[in-house]
């Protein structure tokens, strides 16, 4: 056992949880995540800066070290950057749940014509989560070839991860605005919010204030890196209490410039309490997902 991993495993045994669970992983074709890594490595113009991958290793390896950190559950997130490419993805997706059970199944989707058949065949085939890119995927959640996705989802009750927040870079559709009117047309859509909506932080907990199925997800928000360019205000820490139940745990393992370890320490820091990190590390997202304790 690592000292990384004895750490990791120190900060859940304390609070008495029976592990975490991460709302917000990375796992994908090896070919396509090559290139994600290889964006990465170029300082891609959404990133502007070093940005390096601390968990660069094969697929079982990344495995191993994600369930010996003692994570119960955990998601597959991939996204299409073009038309064409979801149900490829999806398909990938549905076999790598199939011999991964610790891994909640999941899919994505694109705003095309097929869209609506597809996201239903992934639900029929067992998904439970959903990622949305707005920014790599650049376009509108408010295009109506996605109505029917969104309403699907609202109606099944399958929450989807949306990379909806204007950081690190703005794009077209980022921000609350586009997303919040997804949320006035399906208020009951389980929306989760990646990277807490940074660095729009104020706005999108009080979009998660004025919908009850709006949750909100930790990953990269509070550590260093993060907090060199998109500080969260100190002055909010008292509404991250007050929504405490909808706040989940997500770290972007593996694609992270920095050990697992310091996104806890980072929550920890936050001295919001041990009944705070349990919720956020586990319970809430066990109830979300319907886990068991």
């Amino acid at each position: 056992m690592t000292h990384e991993t004895e750490h990791v495993v120190a900060f859940w045994q304390r609070l008495g949880l029976p592990g975490l669970i991460d709302v917000h992983t990375h796992f994908m074709p090896e070919n396509v995540l090559a290139k994600v890594w290889a964006y990465f490595d170029a300082v891609g113009p959404l990133i502007g800066r070093e940005w390096g991958i601390t968990y660069r290793e094969g697929e079982a390896e990344r495995l191993a070290v994600l369930r010996g950190f003692g994570v119960r559950a955990f998601t597959a997130m991939l996204y299409p950057h073009k038309a064409g490419m979801a149900e490829w993805l999806n398909g990938w997706a549905a076999g790598f749940a199939a011999r991964t059970p610790d891994c909640l199944h999941t899919a994505t989707f694109f705003p095309e014509p097929e869209a609506q058949r597809y996201v239903a065949e992934a639900i029929e085939a067992g998904a439970r989560v959903f990622k949305a890119h707005l920014q790599v995927g650049g376009y509108d959640p408010t295009d109506p070839l996605l109505d029917g996705v969104w309403g699907l989802l609202a109606e099944r009750g399958i929450p989807v991860v949306t990379h909806c927040g204007s950081g690190p870079a703005p794009g077209k559709h980022t921000g609350p605005g586009p997303i919040g009117e997804v949320m006035a047309r399906h208020p009951r859509l389980p929306l989760i919010v990646a990277h807490l909506g940074l660095p729009d932080y104020a706005e999108f907990l009080d979009l998660a204030s004025r919908y009850p199925a709006v949750h909100l997800d930790t990953t990269m928000a509070f550590t260093d890196f993060t907090e060199a360019q998109s500080p969260f205000p100190v002055e909010l820490r008292p509404r991250l209490l007050e929504l405490q139940d909808r706040i989940l745990l997500g770290t972007d393992y593996p694609n992270i410039p920095y050990p697992y370890r310091h996104a806890l320490d980072s929550l920890a820091g936050l001295d919001l309490g041990d009944e705070w990190l349990r919720a956020v590390c586990h319970h809430n997202a066990a109830r979300l997902f319907g886990l068991a304790r």
